[in-house]
């Protein structure tokens, strides 16, 4: 693993950062591009390579023009305010208290999977690739590719050596995954302060595989949201279409079908909550060297 600079404690009871990073020498093939919305202030993205090739990948800068790690550099809470270049804690409200920084790995109506490299130095985005082939989801009927905004929440981890408690798997190795289901198509590389409204427990191949979902704070229905019952009164038929996306999309390949633990249940706000900061515990023990972290970076 990489080492960081000494991990810097913020306002929140839970919300680390990685200490900044030099920015690496690597050679620019094309120039960063501007990351929309909140962020732009914040973090820009460069793209290396062509785009469905394998040696695509997508790296993320901060304001200083510095190469970040997604995995590691970007806050998992979004943050009110600076006072001396140092975090503050904002005024108690539970509207704004549980805001959390999404990276967007695959935008939503699109095919090709994209993850962050958790193996590569800098962690940049790039193709998920098997048996040297990119691979791309299947068009599950109705629907085209992705049906949210999909990516993963910094500085998370779910171990591979720790069972969870309400699963009894253990994890798989990734940070917690998003699905983002707001009116707007994102970017891959964006990064956007998201509302979490609950969760959904995957069971893939006997690991606990997390799906949060939330929604961007910047979305014009964003207000409307608050747990996940609103999503079932707002967006009707979108958890059952996220369940049913979820339990078919390994068929196409051969696979059996997915499941789920505890019968398919999205669980609440709360509930989710507790799981995010489980893996964030889990990835303080990373970086500590507290946990087995294997090849990752």
């Amino acid at each position: 693993m990489r080492a960081l600079l000494p991990l810097l404690r913020t306002g929140w009871g839970w919300g680390w950062r990685a200490g900044s990073i030099v920015a690496a020498r690597l050679p620019r093939r094309v120039s960063a591009g501007a990351v929309p919305g909140r962020a732009m202030a914040l973090y820009r993205t460069e793209e290396r390579g062509q785009p469905h090739s394998p040696d695509y990948r997508v790296f993320l800068k901060n304001e200083a023009g510095h190469y970040i790690s997604p995995f590691h550099d970007i806050p998992l809470k979004v943050d009110s305010a600076e006072e001396n270049g140092i975090p503050t804690k904002r005024a108690r409200n539970d509207e704004y208290e549980n805001l959390f920084n999404m990276v967007v790995e695959i935008p939503r109506w699109t095919n090709a999977k994209m993850e962050i490299a958790t193996e590569e130095p800098l962690n940049p985005i790039k193709p998920d690739i098997k048996d040297g082939k990119l691979r791309y989801v299947a068009n599950i009927f109705p629907h085209k590719g992705y049906i949210w905004n999909y990516g993963a929440l910094p500085q998370t981890w779910e171990d591979p050596h720790q069972k969870d408690k309400s699963t009894n798997c253990c994890g798989d190795d990734d940070p917690i995954d998003v699905c983002e289901i707001g009116s707007k198509v994102l970017s891959c590389g964006e990064v956007i302060p998201v509302k979490i409204l609950g969760t959904l427990a995957l069971i893939d191949q006997g690991e606990t595989d997390w799906k949060l979902i939330a929604i961007n704070v910047n979305d014009p229905e964003a207000s409307k949201f608050h747990d996940i019952d609103d999503v079932m009164k707002y967006k009707p038929g979108y958890l059952e279409a996220t369940l049913n996306w979820f339990r078919l999309y390994k068929v196409p390949e051969g696979k059996p079908e997915n499941q789920f633990a505890f019968d398919g249940e999205f669980k609440n706000k709360a509930f989710a909550l507790e799981v995010i900061k489980s893996a964030h515990e889990c990835w303080k023990a990373l970086l500590m060297k507290k946990r087995d972290g294997g090849a990752i970076n």
